[in-house]
């Protein structure tokens, strides 16, 4: 049995709503599903139900994002206590932070000349946690780009004109929050982050594993990661970081697996049994 552990939906800035997820998952032969959507456990539930009604098992997963000067570290946070009340708090501080920063980046849109809308940005995120990607999406609906690539590029993208930073946390205190709420915190695709210094210290702070695979990631950089899991008695994760099939991201469900005793572990880690 095999499980993808890192899979988002349309409750952040995915483009598969969470059960269309679990359908694909079922028809793959996936026995297990991480929904680890951005700053959100929106998804979760619907998923949770889809997974009941189609024989997948979907672990509530969620990922955060952190800053480490200038890098952008992720971390993945599994089985979170999904009632856990400091814990939606600090998700709600930080969805407010993503909301006024969509607000900020249409603001310039419009100074550069595109009649841009937040309402619509806000109507394509729906229940999500609004993102960048659903400001790509007005712009493409707008007319303004060719594609959602483009809309990256030209004007969304770092250091693009209409970039706008938002709040991160430190990954310190990204593994705090996710253990607080009875998480098992994991370093998300190590190898895209390029800081691989900070794992001994975050290791000691709490972190308790490394996404080892990861589309992004090939043999050769696996293998380095499950060397520093050994190294570190950290638990070597994987999954496909799928965002749908229709996401600038074309990573594939099922593209990265783990086997399903990795799930066993991370039950272990967050004291399921």
């Amino acid at each position: 049995m095999i499980a993808d552990l890192h899979v988002h939906t349309t409750a952040s800035d995915g483009s598969d709503a969470p059960e269309t997820v679990v359908v694909k998952a079922a028809a793959l032969g996936l026995a297990a599903l991480a929904i680890a959507d951005h700053d959100t456990l929106e998804g979760v539930e619907e998923a949770i139900l889809a997974g009941a009604r189609h024989g997948v098992e979907v672990l509530p997963a969620i990922e955060l994002g952190s800053q480490l000067g200038d890098r952008e570290v992720h971390m993945l946070g599994y089985l979170v206590d999904t009632g856990h009340k400091e814990f939606l708090d600090r998700l709600s501080f930080f969805r407010d932070s993503r909301l006024k920063r969509a607000f900020r980046m249409v603001e310039k849109l419009q100074r550069l000349g595109i009649d841009l809308k937040l309402e619509r940005v806000l109507e394509i995120a729906g229940q999500g946690s609004v993102g960048r990607p659903h400001i790509a999406r007005a712009l493409l609906e707008a007319g303004a780009v060719e594609s959602m690539g483009q809309a990256f590029e030209k004007y969304i993208g770092n250091g693009k004109p209409a970039f706008e930073p938002r709040y991160k946390c430190s990954p310190s205190e990204a593994v705090r929050i996710i253990r607080s709420a009875g998480g098992v915190a994991v370093f998300a695709h190590p190898g895209m982050a390029g800081c691989d210094q900070i794992i001994p210290s975050l290791a000691k702070e709490g972190l308790q594993g490394l996404e080892v695979y990861h589309p992004a990631h090939d043999s050769a950089v696996s293998e380095h990661y499950a060397r520093i899991c050994r190294q570190w008695g950290l638990l070597a994760t994987g999954g496909s970081d799928y965002h749908g099939s229709s996401h600038r991201e074309h990573n594939m469900l099922g593209e990265a697996t783990v086997d399903y005793n990795v799930v066993l572990e991370l039950k272990k880690l967050a004291g399921r049994f």
